[in-house]
């Protein structure tokens, strides 16, 4: 198997062994202790030295074998091992694919930090908004994988982070209007930790114009990443936590215009709103496999950590044209129409996102706004 043939490989076996790995904590809002799995070369025969013993040894997966067939396999060679030893094995080795082991680090972390041993998938990361989330989601023990679109910018983003947080990080070049990539990407995270527990679904894009003179291909971008981009991603989420059978988190990045639309800002808040349904089905298709599906709508964020939002380099020129007003005044303007006469920040949407990763509530299929209050986007 070439590079890319062996991540996908692992990328399917992973999160697999991972759901069956994990140790049920008794707990409704959390129901498994989470973990790390690391894959690699495979172990030489031999007795190990963990309790137990060297873990159990199964064939690769099978030309067309299903993930229900593959789950089952690997199960019954899992409780074999449980029967014998009475415990679960710290290790699975998979013929011609490598070894799968827990982390050690991770069963002691996942005590502190609130998502120490969980993992997060961003998309469309490296901007003010996605700068906010990933380091919310690092500061409470996540690791956080960082995605956009292959470059420079994500690889500056990625090395920032990885600076702050090493070995906590890692970059995914990913085109969410692409199913391969996003696939690909999916499979990458979860051979290099074992799974995927939370996915912020941040990436979009943004237009101004009057319906009268909207480019029809410009919308249809737009409808491709923040439409179709959401709907792929979702897709591969639904998947992926099938496959691992332990739940999890999908968080969407929606906006006050899916309530109050702006004139002018038709291509963007029709899109975002499609964008915003899709994750309320997702919510009710989702729900069976103990994944929450959930909705932050912020307002007029410009700016995260040293980030530029790019939605405002795209939108704001004209805005401030259109009132007469610089930069700063154009801020003023936002933080002065909101009730609490609040400046959002990057920060406040990642709180937001954060409520409903560390699951604070039974909550799925719910939207927090983060605008300082918008008596026009009610009902709220």
């Amino acid at each position: 198997m070439d590079e890319k043939q062996q991540i996908g490989v692992i990328g399917r076996i992973a999160p697999v062994l991972r759901g069956l790995l994990a140790e049920p904590t008794g707990n409704d809002d959390h129901p498994y202790r989470p973990m790390i799995l690391r894959s690699g070369a495979e172990e030489k025969k031999g007795k190990g030295k963990k309790a137990g013993g060297r873990g159990p040894v199964v064939s690769k997966p099978k030309a067309g074998e299903s993930d229900q067939d593959l789950r089952a396999r690997l199960a019954a060679a899992i409780k074999e091992h449980k029967n014998a030893h009475g415990a679960n094995p710290r290790s699975v080795r998979v013929e011609d694919v490598g070894t799968f082991r827990i982390e050690e680090e991770t069963v002691a972390a996942a005590l502190g930090s609130e998502l120490a041993g969980r993992t997060a998938i961003v998309t469309g990361a490296a901007g003010a908004i996605g700068y906010g989330i990933c380091a919310g989601l690092l500061k409470r023990g996540c690791r956080v994988a960082i995605t956009d679109l292959a470059g420079a910018k994500l690889d500056d983003f990625v090395a920032e982070f990885g600076e702050r947080d090493p070995g906590r990080v890692m970059g995914v070049g990913m085109d969410v209007t692409d199913a391969a990539s996003v696939a690909r990407g999916f499979a990458e995270v979860s051979a290099n930790w074992g799974g995927v527990d939370i996915v912020v679904i941040n990436a979009g894009i943004a237009a101004t114009g009057a319906l009268t003179e909207l480019d029809l291909e410009k919308f249809r971008q737009l409808e491709r990443v923040n439409t179709e981009g959401t709907l792929l991603v979702l897709a591969e989420a639904g998947r992926h936590f099938a496959r691992m059978g332990t739940g999890g988190d999908v968080i969407l990045v929606s906006t006050k215009n899916v309530y109050a639309p702006g004139a002018g800002f038709g291509a963007y808040s029709a899109t975002k709103a499609a964008a915003h349904q899709l994750a309320r089905i997702a919510s009710l298709e989702f729900a069976p496999l103990g994944v929450r599906v959930n909705m932050v709508a912020p307002d007029a964020v410009f700016s995260g950590g040293t980030h530029k939002s790019g939605l405002w380099a795209e939108v704001g020129p004209g805005r401030m044209k259109a009132r007469g007003l610089d930069e700063k005044g154009l801020e003023e303007y936002y933080r002065n129409r909101n009730l609490l006469k609040a400046r959002v920040t990057a920060e406040h949407v990642a709180n937001a996102v954060l409520f409903f990763a560390t699951r604070q509530t039974p909550t799925t299929g719910a939207c927090i706004p983060v605008d300082g209050g918008l008596p026009e986007a009610t009902p709220r």
